[in-house]
C-alpha cells in the first residue's frame, strides 16, 4: 500500500492587507477569495487579520499540493471555510481524492498557515 504524504507552510504581514475593502480591492480580493471566505471575513471586527490568514492558508495549501503534480489550480478553488466549532478546513472540489489539514493562526504583525495533504 502507497502512502503520499507532502506540507506546505507560508507567513505574510498583516499590514498587506489592512487597506483591503471590497469597494477599493474588489478585483484582487475576487480573484483570491470566494464569496464565502469573503463574507467570513469581512463579518469580523478586523477583517486584514482574517483576510491574511486564509491567504497563508491557502498558500500552505498549494505548496503541499505541489508534491502531487497539482500545480494547475488557482487560490480561488482552494476554499478556506470554517466548521461550526470554528475549525478551518479545506473546500477542494476539484481533488476530492486528497486530504488535506490545516492550521492557521495569527498575532497582530503576522498570520501563518500549515498544510498537510496526503492520500
Amino acid at each position: 500500500m502507497s502512502f503520499n504524504i507532502s506540507i506546505g507552510v507560508d507567513i505574510e504581514q498583516i499590514k498587506r492587507f489592512e487597506n483591503k475593502t471590497l469597494e477599493n480591492s474588489a478585483r484582487f480580493l475576487n480573484y483570491i477569495f470566494t464569496q464565502n471566505e469573503l463574507e467570513y471575513c469581512f463579518s469580523k471586527s478586523k477583517p486584514a487579520m482574517h483576510l491574511c490568514a486564509r491567504f497563508c492558508a491557502k498558500e500552505a495549501v498549494y505548496k503541499a499540493l505541489s508534491e502531487f503534480n497539482i500545480g494547475r489550480i488557482s487560490l480561488k478553488e482552494i476554499e478556506i471555510l470554517n466548521k461550526d466549532s470554528g475549525v478551518p478546513y479545506i473546500n477542494l472540489e476539484k481533488y476530492p481524492e486528497l486530504n488535506i489539514k490545516i492550521s492557521i493562526s495569527h498575532t497582530k504583525e503576522y498570520a501563518t498557515a500549515s498544510a498537510i495533504c496526503y492520500k
